[in-house]
C-alpha cells in the first residue's frame, strides 16, 4: 500500500533523515507528516516567513503500524503517549497522580512501531489534555475537544525502516500572508469553540480522572470506549 504524505518546513527536505529531529514532540523522535496538502502548508509557514508542503510517497507494505485511533485504544493511550515525550505543566498533587496513573495503566510500547498515527497536539489541544488530567474537563469532554478545528491525523515514521520507505516526489511553497493567518484562525477557533462549549458543558454520568483513577478503570473498561 503507498500513501501520499506531506511534511510542512521553512525547507524542502528531499531525504527526511533517521535520528535527527526534536525528542520532545508529541510521539518522540521521528518525521512527522500529515495526508494533508493545506495543513501542511499552516505547518510549513511562519509569522513573516514563508514555507514549504514538501510531497513524499510512502510505501507501508509490511510496516508495523501504531493507529492510535483503532477500536482498541482510547484517548487516554494517546494521552499516556503523551505524557511521556511533552513536558506537562503538573501544579498540583492531582496532575501528579493523574500522570503516573496513565503512564502505569494505559501505556504502549510505541517505539517498536516503524510508523504511528495518531492526533496532534498543537497548543490549543495540548492544554485540552492538560486541562484533564488538573481534572477540569471531562473524559467526554476531552474526546470532543480533539475534533474541534478540525487538525487531522498525523503520521510519524520512527524506524529506520520506515525511513528508507519514504520517496521524495516535489514541494509547494507555503505563502506566510495566506497560510499563517489560516493556521491561526484554526487554533483560535478550536479554542473559542472549547471555551464557549466544551469546557463548560459538564453532564450527568461524566467520568472525570478522579473516578477513573478512584475506580481503577483499565483500557477494557467499556466505560472508555
Amino acid at each position: 500500500m503507498t500513501k501520499r504524505l506531506y511534511h510542512g518546513s521553512s525547507k524542502i527536505i528531499e531525504k527526511p533523515l533517521y535520528g535527527y529531529g526534536k525528542p520532545y514532540n508529541d510521539y518522540g523522535l521521528g518525521f512527522y507528516c500529515t495526508d494533508s496538502l493545506e495543513m501542511a502548508k499552516e505547518w510549513g509557514v511562519g509569522m513573516n516567513q514563508n514555507g514549504y508542503a514538501n510531497c513524499y510517497e510512502m510505501d507501508c507494505e509490511g510496516l508495523r503500524i501504531l493507529d492510535l485511533n483503532a477500536p482498541e485504544y482510547c484517548i487516554l493511550h494517546w494521552l499516556a503517549v503523551l505524557l511521556e515525550n511533552r513536558e506537562f505543566d503538573i501544579p498540583s498533587g492531582l496532575a501528579l497522580e493523574a500522570k503516573e496513573y496513565l503512564l502505569a495503566n494505559f501505556s504502549i510500547d510505541y517505539k517498536s512501531y516503524d510508523m504511528i498515527v495518531g492526533y496532534r497536539a498543537d497548543d490549543s489541544y495540548f492544554s485540552f489534555a492538560q486541562d484533564f488530567i488538573n481534572g477540569t474537563i471531562s473524559y467526554r469532554q476531552l474526546n470532543n475537544a480533539m475534533h474541534l478545528g478540525k487538525l487531522g491525523l498525523q503520521f510519524v515514521l520512527k524506524s529506520r525502516t520506515s525511513f528508507d520507505r519514504i520517496r521524495f516526489i516535489g514541494s509547494e511553497i507555503a505563502e506566510s500572508n495566506k497560510w499563517y493567518a489560516k493556521k491561526m484562525l484554526r487554533d483560535k477557533t478550536a479554542r473559542r469553540e472549547y471555551f464557549d462549549v466544551e469546557r463548560n458543558r459538564r453532564q450527568r454520568g461524566d467520568i472525570y480522572i478522579t473516578q477513573i483513577m478512584d475506580e481503577e478503570m483499565m483500557p477494557n473498561d467499556l466505560r472508555l470506549r
